[in-house]
């Protein structure tokens, strides 16, 4: 892994006369610079009688380079204020599929950067873009043999361009797309803890996992809750992976995750109907993130940068033993959790671990804690393709949602903050005595109010991140990251390839 693997090749005309590769593929606004003279000729005199030459991808054969099949793959503009690096990212995954067609299976990439600042990691981007296309889910590659990825090199011409940073970052979203794309039965929980364990055996990165029942029951009882009416069938048993890499020499910062990896979501008592359970083997992409960013943190090996991250891997079933509204339950924290729809079951899984690292962050150095999770429709509608962001007080006056944005939209990983409000909390405050917390409302988080907002309260509250805010004596900054919107291409949760996002984003926030 990656596939395919960058190969940094820093002279353009040599390159071009390399005939190893085996195809050409130009990214680029416009393809009248920075090529060879003969090759910008060719292409001239193919667009004096095609105008789609740098309007659509398009195809031809020449001599004038030894790898005789050119790919032209414009991005479109690049001068307007909404272009990003997404254009080249785009332009270059499409292409990749015609390499594909093509039968390429060692592609040469040359990427023709853009002078504007937020186009300065256009030749990293292009490359993200082909490991997108070429990504095949893990059981078909079981079924049909790894053949069916045969671009297993790629060569890359282009500039601001680390080999070592990008296969890392690759690495790490091919395995979020695995342990996202993945059926339910391939990738149940126990199954999603075993493909972790060998990801990082013998890395720089220790993985425990809890998967004794009666341990799950006393210390995760939010988690065990959601579990009940998996626990009869071993296969589907939850567990909670545990994932951390500690540097050599002093620590600076540290970073703490939770991953919601609910590896099939029926909507439990509140079963999911006509036809909205499909595409729920999905609900772990923010598991599968983490483990992804974890795998790209092992890779870069990070000086003065610890990272933890815990997974909660969960099937959300239907059968008597099946938790329903109106229950409470208290979790780690002590908190009491009045149950409101047992669909908003993400939440509640990742919210015995959220508390355990508070308690952990507490003597940790400089900590940041993150849950990432496919948690709402509300950020699907709210923000399209765009991951969404909401940080506790601390977080948002350390500009960690901005920064994440920023670098975000450098590697086509784009995210936008929303503020968190008095009326998020008012939302899941307790109605009676008998409990401390609401979880939910009983109606689709896309057609409530603040539906993507209102869970961050929810879970700075049940963690106890909420004595940790701007006004405590040891303030915790905390940024819940919703990928519903974002986790896979074209927002097609049943059949679009996981896009593993936020993998490229965090990896340039806070590793470098």
């Amino acid at each position: 892994m990656p596939h395919p693997m960058p190969l940094a090749v820093s002279d353009l005309n040599t390159a071009l006369n390399d005939a190893n590769w085996d195809a050409l593929v130009i990214v680029g606004e416009s393809f009248d610079h920075t090529l060879p003279t003969e090759l910008i000729e060719k292409i001239n005199e193919i667009k004096a009688a095609d105008n789609r030459v740098g309007n659509t991808l398009l195809t031809f054969i020449t001599d004038v380079v030894a790898q005789k099949r050119v790919v032209l793959a414009p991005t479109g503009p690049l001068n307007r204020y909404f272009d990003d690096s997404r254009r080249y990212y785009d332009a270059a995954k499409n292409a990749a599929s015609t390499l594909l067609a093509m039968g390429s299976t060692k592609p040469l990439l040359v990427v023709l950067d853009n002078d504007d600042i937020k186009f300065q990691n256009a030749t990293l981007v292009s490359y993200l873009g082909f490991g997108q296309a070429f990504w095949e889910p893990l059981e078909a590659r079981e079924a049909l043999g790894d053949s069916i990825e045969p671009v297993a090199m790629v060569g890359v011409v282009g500039n601001n361009f680390d080999a070592a940073e990008a296969a890392a970052i690759a690495n790490g979203q091919y395995v979020a797309r695995d342990l996202c794309g993945t059926e339910p039965e391939r990738m149940a929980a126990p199954r999603f803890a075993e493909y972790c364990q060998q990801q990082f055996e013998g890395t720089n990165v220790s993985v425990s996992v809890v998967d004794d029942m009666k341990t799950l029951e006393t210390e995760y009882p939010l988690l065990w809750a959601v579990a009940r009416a998996s626990i009869q069938v071993e296969r589907h048993q939850p567990r909670v992976i545990r994932l951390e890499y500690v540097p050599n020499g002093n620590i600076e910062q540290t970073l703490m995750l939770v991953g919601k990896g609910i590896v099939y979501d029926t909507g439990g008592a509140d079963l999911k109907t006509g036809g909205h359970m499909a595409g729920m083997s999905r609900d772990k992409g923010g598991a599968a993130a983490v483990a992804g960013f974890m795998k790209a943190v092992s890779e870069l090996a990070p000086v003065g940068i610890k990272v933890v991250a815990e997974i909660a891997a969960v099937r959300n079933s239907i059968g008597a033993e099946a938790f329903v509204a109106d229950e409470i339950i208290t979790g780690h924290s002590g908190v009491r959790v009045r149950i409101g729809n047992t669909d908003a079951e993400g939440r509640l899984v990742m919210a015995d671990l959220l508390s355990r690292l508070r308690e952990e962050a507490l003597d940790e150095i400089n900590p940041s804690l993150f849950t990432v999770a496919t948690l709402t429709g509300h950020a699907a509608r709210a923000f399209g393709p765009y991951t969404a962001l909401v940080e506790n007080g601390v977080a948002r006056a350390n500009n960690l949602g901005n920064k994440m944005v920023e670098q975000g939209d450098l590697v086509a990983d784009p995210c936008e903050t929303s503020l968190s409000r008095r009326e998020d909390y008012d939302f899941v405050r307790p109605r009676t005595k008998a409990d401390d917390l609401l979880s939910s409302n009983n109606g689709p988080s896309a057609t409530t109010a603040r539906g993507h907002q209102f869970p961050m309260a929810f879970l700075s509250i049940v963690s106890g991140l909420d004595k940790h805010d701007l006004d405590s004596d040891q303030p915790l900054p905390y940024v819940h990251i919703d990928i519903a919107g974002s986790g896979v291409d074209g927002g097609d949760w049943q059949h679009g390839k996981p896009s593993a996002a936020p993998v490229s984003a965090l990896v340039k926030t806070f590793i470098g």
